[in-house]
């Protein structure tokens, strides 16, 4: 497929943005923590606090951990979702160890011990877990590692794990991750499709079809492991929250019947035959045989209603391209920038340069 440029219009501009060199968004996130003390959260006070602006976990020699606790937000639960934050870790021991991890669309086993089980975003100060998917507790069905990292990974309405393809090697995900100092992580999980991002790269994408074991919502938290001591700390932590029954609506197979660029009608021959497929989160544009993949996130909240897209193949890849789109009966229409830097688009109009306008109808 073309690379999106700016002028001539050109056959990328349709697909959700596949292609494009964007630019990451913070519209509709919300702050999680106030950098000042531990209000929204719960916890072991004898190991969590705020040390400099950040949540710390700590455990010591003196008094060793011997299961793993939490620290529980209480403000709210995730269900459909994007969190990003920052992390550091530190092992304060001569083994090296030290093990955290975010926990999402999760459930609280013991509230007097602070323990949390099911689906978590791992990370370490070794080099092998960072950002698996790990069923914690078992709680999601007792599936341990449900995605390794690099892993692309599909379980079926069975139960059964099936590698779908990758995401990048280890070693190369592993050599991005910076010891003892600040790494960025994101969380998406929209429906089934969770994935995770470690530094801007992808680390693991996992779609979980089994209804009797996938987890649809539950309590967000952050833990601190047992074993030797250690210490973890989180900053700037932000929750979006997803847009559930918009998503749901979304999945089909959509037809292109419009499209405007730079206020100028395209061409119908030049998007004739392009159909784009969405489930749970995901997409596939699929032109004459050749596809691409993508995924993006929605805030059905906002006014207009917001969308943001990250394409995971070609050019721009891992990157985030702000939008916003609307229902029109059996149709929608979604709207993005192509200038980067001039910002999420306010109306459904493709008058200003720059702006693109495509209008979608379900393929019968």
């Amino acid at each position: 497929m073309n690379t999106l440029t700016h002028r001539p219009f050109t056959l990328g501009m349709l697909c959700l943005c596949l292609g494009l060199r964007a630019w990451a968004a913070e519209e509709g996130f919300q702050s999680i923590f106030n950098g000042k003390d531990l209000s929204g959260w719960d916890g072991n006070t004898k190991l969590w606090s705020v040390k400099d602006g950040a949540i710390l976990g700590r455990t010591t020699a003196e008094d060793p951990l011997k299961a793993n606790t939490f620290l529980i937000w209480t403000n709210g639960t995730t269900t459909d979702f994007e969190l990003r934050f920052s992390y550091k870790i530190t092992p304060n021991n001569d083994k090296g160890f030290a093990n955290s991890g975010v926990q999402y669309r999760s459930k609280v086993l013991d509230p007097a011990g602070w323990r949390v089980g099911g689906y978590q975003a791992d990370f370490e100060a070794g080099p092998t877990y960072s950002g698996i998917l790990y069923d914690e507790g078992g709680v999601a069905g007792g599936r341990g590692i449900m995605a390794a990292r690099g892993e692309k990974v599909v379980w079926d309405k069975d139960g059964k794990k099936q590698v779908a393809g990758s995401v990048g090697k280890s070693e190369d995900i592993q050599a991005t991750i910076k010891k003892g100092d600040w790494n960025d992580y994101v969380i998406i999980a929209q429906g089934g499709h969770l994935q995770h991002f470690i530094n801007g790269l992808p680390t693991v994408d996992v779609t979980d079809d089994c209804e009797a074991k996938a987890l649809k919502s539950g309590v967000l938290a952050l833990q601190v492991h047992a074993g030797p001591p250690m210490q973890v700390e989180f900053k700037d932590l932000r929750l979006k929250a997803g847009g559930g029954d918009d998503l749901a609506k979304m999945n089909a197979l959509w037809e292109i019947v419009a499209t405007e660029a730079n206020g100028e009608q395209v061409a119908k021959e030049d998007f004739a035959g392009i159909t784009v497929k969405i489930d749970g989160g995901k997409y596939t544009i699929n032109k004459h045989g050749d596809t691409d993949t993508g995924a993006f996130t929605i805030d059905a909240s906002k006014t207009p209603k917001q969308m943001d897209i990250r394409p995971e193949t070609g050019e721009g890849a891992g990157e985030t391209i702000p939008a916003i789109y609307e229902w029109t009966g059996n149709g929608m229409r979604i709207c993005y920038s192509t200038e980067p830097g001039s910002g999420r688009p306010q109306k459904f109009s493709p008058t200003d340069y720059g702006r693109v306008l495509v209008t979608y109808k379900r393929k019968q």
